[in-house]
Formats: C-alpha cells, structure tokens, sequence
C-alpha cells in the first residue's frame, strides 16, 4: 500500500513515529512510503531461514543475523529498507539500538507476501546489490521457490534442491523443502 509520495528521511522517520504507527512495518522506496503486510505464511517461512542460519552463527561466529532491521544508507535520503532477514558479517560494528543500520547488509532476504510485486523485489535485490549486499534470496512462497542474485549471477533453487552461503556463510546449506515446511 503506497500511503504517500516523494518524502525525504526525516519526513519518513516522522511518519513512522507517530503514535499509529509505531507497531506497524513500513519502508521507504523512491521517496514513497510502502507498508509491509507479512502474513502467518510470511512469518513461518523468515522464522524457518532465519533459525537456520542462527545455528549456523552460532557454531561458526563471524556474524549476527536480525529480522526486520531498518538499513538506510547515509547518502541516500529516498531509501530505508527493511529486510525480512540481514546478515551482517562485519562484528566490529556496534549493534544499532535506536534508528536505521547506515549500511546494506552482507546478506538480504525478502520473503514475498500476497500485496508484494515480484517487479518491486526484484528492483529491490538489484538495489541492495548496487549497495553493497552480497548476497540476497527472494522467497517466492506460491511458486515454492528462492532466487539468488549475486553481483556475478541470477539463479532460482526450487523444491528438491539446496541453497548454500557461498563465500559469505561457508559450507552453510538449506534445502529448500525445509524453507516451506509450514
């Protein structure tokens, strides 16, 4: 839902302090302002990865992993995005208490819900691409399937298959199959 346009970060971060907001999820994209509208679906599928790749932390503690953390980028004043799930690989830099991490995570992934446009996801990868994510999933639920950008290669995993963390998360595997055990 687009509830206003062209805002700048101060009127967005306005906006979303408001008293009716405050327990709502929104983001900024172009200078809009976009609510996001997860579903039990949504949550079961981020809940699936991101514990997954928790594990995997925790056994090999070179990041943190976060769901629906604020990234907005210094020198861009029309985007604030919130990512279903961030990886941060660089444990040097403090844990944001109040406002948006002033960087891209390492490792994004969005899980599509019912009102998200493919179009619009995927120009978000491609953003967080430009802005120095390395890697982002794009969580397809109707289609039971996980694209995969990379600065080198775009590539979709389906049922029966294994995505992996690549040079980021090494020798971290998830099978599909176990992204929508619902």
């Amino acid at each position: 839902m687009v509830i206003q346009t062209r805002l700048t970060y101060a009127d967005f971060e306005a906006f979303i302090t408001l008293p009716e907001n405050r327990e709502r999820r929104f983001e900024l994209i172009d200078g809009e302002i976009i609510e996001k509208m997860p579903t039990l679906e949504h949550g079961i599928i981020t809940i699936n990865i991101a514990s997954e790749i928790k594990v995997y932390l925790k056994q090999n503690p070179i990041g943190r992993v976060a769901t629906e953390v604020r990234h907005k980028l210094p020198d861009d004043d029309a985007h604030a995005y919130l990512p279903d799930i961030s990886v941060m690989l660089d444990l040097t830099r403090p844990v944001i208490r109040e406002g948006a991490a002033p960087y891209m995570p390492d490792f994004a992934i969005e899980v599509k819900s019912p009102d998200d446009s493919l179009k619009a996801l995927r120009e978000k990868a491609r953003y967080y691409l430009a802005h120095g994510c390395k890697l982002i999933w794009l969580v397809i639920p109707e289609h039971q399937l996980v694209e995969v950008y990379t600065l080198e290669a775009e590539t979709i995993v389906t049922l029966g298959q294994t995505l992996d963390g690549g040079d980021l998360l090494p020798s971290f595997t998830l099978a599909v199959d176990a992204i929508f055990d619902l």
